[in-house]
Formats: structure tokens, sequence, C-alpha cells
């Protein structure tokens, strides 16, 4: 393409040199004309004069030339620049234009700002394509419609800015001057706005109300509302949804089921999951990938390992083809069972199909193999994934570097982070404290410590999980004075302890004869947001230290609180409680009566997996529950339908 340059070149004045661009365009075909006229500026002139607009083009262009209507010479000139510059992002040189347009006076057509809304929408500023909205008709004299409105709430949407959203469209659909009436669209866009903050019942107010503003629902406009009720786990309404929407002639399409068999399935109701598929397989829509998905991962979530695998063979047949996220479900399923080895035979029978492993899964096999115990297999796989010309990422590294500190080589790890950041990879949060846990496992607090600084001089963002294995490092290492001083810094920051903070805490403040300290933040504890609540863990660690010291009224009191608070406890309490009871009492007793009263209590509260623990450690311990007991545990325990059934099969094969 011809080059600008080579025709003309600016004054400082903004005149040009040689020769008009009028009549340099004039001899050149019709067709070359939009070449020229869609040419940018360079945006880095800046003008002199602070109060005059640098023109973006020659007023010479446009000083001749009748005016026909609301259109003037050179306005195609100003539509192309606009398109230029908002698909180039200079938005400097398009605010120059716009003040031009303005200060001339001429006419904008709406379509042109859809363009500069996309603009600004791809370039992140939602606040600028609101601000142009509302002045399209003082500024540019041109009408605002539905379409102008739909393209800036989108934007705004696109930002996840949704409170914004819901602002935006009040003001201007409540507005009498505007005379705006939203479509499907509009509806569309607010209800997903609504949805995504949460506000279903009034996403189904404005649902309610389409019909009223003589608009009708579209697929899209289910599907999005469907999913809002889904992810407030109002499932049954979502499902009676779909029942509403074919009553109304809409179709669903597979987004439409997808959306709901995902929530069944995450639900674990598989069956109502699959006749959803019939419904679907019943109205022509084919189930995809993501359809396949749902359901691998549901049956994945209820255990059933050797169903998903099935159906991922079924996928296969249906020519339906599978992608990481079919392949990682299935694999992260059979490591969570401790079948590292089958999920290794997944591996190689997916890329017998074709299909490359990603890092994902690689370190799901990785993590597997370790927590096994099988350190071989993991490095063999390393290796082999090195050889086939997979490159390792952050999330991979840190996987090899968190196995190797489970099996006690902080060393290894080591060498393998200082591999990891010569590779150009920034080491993460989860990175640093895995092998920091590593050096604390092994007893080289000195080298975790160094490990931390150097995360902080890295500029490595330290999260609460990064604090909460510092502090356990060095409680455990008897370092309670360092702990504290990392417990005010964390406070001082703003950061908010976990759980594991806090009983980590509790633990070296316990360790050091300071069980009066350690009692008083378990009290903060308990006015703490969920993740930071006393658990099982935080409760042993008092009540040890109350035995220790004979404190048997705590003691009574913390068990109490803890039964109070929903709290079961496991065999670990109860050996806390049993040596409390023989060692610390006079005279000493057996616990049988007391580990069976505490059965009961937990009974009544419908606490039966806690309940059959305790009886579980009885049994052990040779301390049989009473009668009656054991036969609320045993109540409690099997459901009376399934041993009805069971009966009624044993006495059919009796009598058949």
């Amino acid at each position: 393409m011809l080059k600008f340059s080579k025709f003309f070149s600016y004054s400082s004045r903004g005149n040009l040199e040689k020769m008009s661009l009028y009549s340099i365009l004039c001899k050149f075909p019709t067709s070359l004309h939009s070449h020229f006229s869609a040419l940018a500026i360079p945006s880095n002139r800046v003008s002199q004069n602070h109060d005059e607009i640098d023109p973006p083009l020659s007023r010479e262009i446009f000083k001749t030339g009748p005016q026909l209507g609301s259109y003037k010479l050179g306005d195609s000139t100003f539509y192309l620049l606009i398109e230029n510059y908002a698909n180039l992002g200079d938005f400097k040189s398009l605010d120059k234009v716009l003040d031009r347009i303005k200060h001339e006076r001429r006419v904008l057509m709406e379509k042109t700002f859809i363009v500069i809304f996309r603009a600004y929408g791809k370039a992140h500023l939602p606040n600028k394509a609101v601000d142009l909205f509302f002045r399209m008709v003082d500024d540019f004299r041109c009408k605002r419609t539905v379409k102008s409105f739909n393209s800036v709430l989108n934007v705004v949407i696109q930002e996840h800015e949704f409170d914004h959203a819901l602002e935006f469209y009040s003001n201007v659909v409540g507005a009498k001057n505007m005379n705006i009436c939203p479509n499907v669209l509009s509806f569309n866009l607010i209800i997903k706005a609504m949805c995504k903050l949460g506000l279903v019942d009034r996403a189904i107010e404005v649902f309610r109300e389409i019909p009223l503003r003589k608009c009708t629902p579209d697929v899209f406009t289910y599907s999005t509302l469907m999913d809002g009720l889904c992810k407030e786990n109002r499932i049954d309404e979502a499902v009676s949804l779909l029942d509403e929407m074919q009553v109304d002639g809409c179709f669903p399409s597979s987004v439409t089921f997808n959306v709901l068999i995902s929530a069944l399935c995450k639900k674990g109701d598989l069956a109502r999951a699959a006749k959803l598929i019939d419904n679907m397989l019943l109205k022509g829509c084919v189930p995809n990938e993501v359809t396949y998905n749902n359901l691998i991962h549901g049956l994945c979530l209820k255990g059933k390992l050797d169903k998903a695998i099935n159906l991922l063979d079924r996928m296969v047949m249906n020519k339906c083809v599978p992608n990481d996220i079919t392949y990682g479900t299935i694999m992260n399923g059979l490591v969570k069972q401790r079948r590292p080895a089958d999920a290794m035979q997944l591996l190689v029978s997916m890329e017998e199909r074709g299909h490359r492993a990603n890092e994902y899964i690689y370190s799901i096999l990785i993590s597997g193999f370790f927590k096994e115990g099988k350190y071989e297999e993991a490095m063999r796989l390393w290796n082999g994934m090195m050889e086939k010309g997979c490159k390792p990422n952050t999330v991979l590294y840190s996987a090899l570097i968190d196995g190797l500190c489970q099996e006690g080589n902080p060393n290894k790890a080591k060498e393998f982070l200082s591999e990891m950041v010569n590779n150009g990879l920034k080491p993460n949060s989860y990175t640093y404290s895995s092998l920091m846990r590593g050096f604390f496992k092994a007893g080289e607090s000195h080298q975790a410590i160094l490990l931390w600084k150097d995360m902080t001089s890295s500029n490595c963002v330290c999260n609460e999980y990064c604090y909460s294995v510092l502090i356990h490092g060095l409680c455990e290492n008897g370092q309670l004075k360092e702990a504290l001083m990392v417990w005010k810094h964390i406070l001082a920051r703003g950061f908010k302890p976990d759980v594991v903070a806090y009983s980590s805490m509790i633990h070296g403040l316990c360790n050091n004869g300071l069980e009066d300290q350690g009692l008083k933040l378990f009290n903060e504890m308990l006015f703490k947001e969920p993740e930071s609540q006393p658990d099982v863990i935080t409760y042993n660690i008092l009540l040890n230290a109350f035995c220790k010291n004979g404190s048997i009224t705590r003691f009574i009191d913390l068990l109490n609180n803890m039964l109070d608070r929903g709290c079961d406890p496991d065999p670990v309490t109860c050996d806390i409680i049993l040596r409390t009871l023989r060692e610390k009492l006079n005279p000493p007793q057996d616990g049988r009566e007391f580990l069976d009263e505490l059965v009961v209590r937990l009974l009544k509260r419908e606490g039966i997996i806690g309940a059959s623990v305790i009886v579980e450690v009885m049994l052990q311990k040779h301390l049989s529950p009473k009668a009656s007991t054991w036969a609320r545990v045993t109540q409690g325990l099997c459901k009376p339908q399934k041993i009805q059934a069971g009966i009624d099969r044993c006495w059919s094969s009796l009598y058949c």
C-alpha cells in the first residue's frame, strides 16, 4: 500500500506543505479513498496551545462542498478515522477526533458509537463507555436506542461490575427523557448481573416482567436464570423452569441441559441427571464434551471411577472427543482413591488416542505417586515427561517439590527450585510453603527461615497459608519466641490467621506451660470467620494440656463446649479422655461408662459418625458398650428401608 508520507507532510501550523489531501484523493479511484481516509495521525504530536484542538486532519479538506441534510462533506472520513483509532486502541487520538466532531457540530450515527463502545470493552474501560453514552445526544446529536444501550451494558457486565450495571440499567430505563425500552437482550444481560450478585429473587422478578414489556424470553434468558438458581442450590426451581420454557414453546439447547446436569452431578443426584440426558436426546440435543465431563465429574465425586472410565469409552464411541478436563477429572479421582497405577494406564490410553497430556495431568499423577510413597515411579514419570518435550510449569514443579519434601528429601527439592528459577519460572507461595514445610519436618528450621527470607525478597505474595506453615514449623521446633513475632507481624499486616495458624500457636503456648494464653487464643477463635473456627485438633491440643496439668474442671468444660458446637471427638480425643480418667482421678476409672454416655449424647444430636468412632475405640480398648447403646448405634448406621429390603430378598430366596 502507498505510504502517507510520500505525498505530504504537516507543517507546524497543521497545513499541508506540498499539496492538499483532497486534491490527492481526487486523483485516485474511489476504492482507494477509504485507505487514505482511515490513516492515523501519530498520537505523539501534542498541541503547543492546550486551548486549541489539535486537528486530526487539515481543515482544507472541509473548506468546500455542500451540506446535504445532516451530512457534511468529510463525515465519512471521520467515521473511518474513528473506526481505525478504535480498532488500534488509540483512545488519545480518538478523543481528539470526537472533540473535533463536537466542535464542528457534526452528527454521528449510532453504529459508530457501538464501534467505540466495543473498543472500550476490549480495553477494559467501562466508565468511558458509560460517559460517552450519556453524551451521545447533547454533544453529537445522535439518538440513543436500545442497541447502544445494550452495547454499553454488555461492556460493564464483561468487567464484572455488576452493581454498576444495575445502576446504569436503572438510570436509563427509569429515565423519561431516554425513551429506551429494553429488549430481550437487555433482560438477559441484567438477569445475568443479578444472578452473579446472588440476587436470584430479583432476577426472577425481572424475568416475570418480560412479557409485560411485550418481549418473549429466549433460550438464553432461561439458561441464565437456571444457572443462577443452580448456583444458589435451588435446583428444583431450575428444573421446573425447564418444564415451563417447553410449555411456552421455547426449546432448550445443549447449554440449558448442561447447566442442570452439572448442578445435579455436583449434588450427587446422578439418577435425575440421567433422566435429563434422556430428555435431552428426545429433544434432539446431542450430548457434547461438556455433558460428558459433568457426568464423569459426578461419578468421580461419588467414587464410581470404573463407571466414569466406561463413560469415557462410550464418549469416544459416540465420536465426542475427550479433552484435558475429561482425562484430568478421572485421573484426579483415581489418585484420590489411591490408584495411581490405574491413572497411569489411563495416561497411556490417552496418548494412544493421540491426546497429549498437559502439565495439569502430569502434576496429578506425580502427586499421586508421591502420596503412595512411590518415589521411583514419580521420578520415572518426570523423566519420561521431559523426554517427550513437555516443559514443566510452576504448578508441575510445585507438585514435584512437594512430593520430594513428603519423601523427606527437601535438599533435592531445593535443587529443583533452583532449576525452576533458572528456567525463567517464578515460584509461587505454594512452592515455597511446601519446601519450608519439608525443611521444618527434617528439623532444619534454619533452612526454612532462609527460604522464607528468599521468598519475601523475591516479591512473592505471602498469603495466610504461608504464614500458617511458618508458625506451625517454628512452634513444632520449639521456637515460640520467633513464632510470636511472626504472629504479631501477620496481625499488623491485616491477615486473618486460619485454624492451622491458631492451633499451632495454641500448641506452642501449651508446650511452654502457657495454657491461659492458649485458652485466650481459643476464645478469640470462637468469634472469627468459619475458616478460623476451632476443629478437633484445636480441642485435642487444649484437652491434652489440661490433662497434663490436672485441670479436670477446665477439661470437662472444654469437652462440653466441643460437643455443644457440633465438633465430634476422634480417636485422639478418646485416648486423652481415657488417660485423664485413669491417671488424674482418684479413684481411677476405666472410662467405659464415660465413653458410653458420650456415645448416647452424640446420638441425641444425630452425630452417628462420631458415635461410631467412639464405639470403635471402645472395642479396641476392650470396653464393651451397653446393649442399649449398641442397639441405638446399629439402628442409626443401618437404614431401616435397606434392612427390610434385604430381609425381603432373603425370604424370597428361601421360598422360591
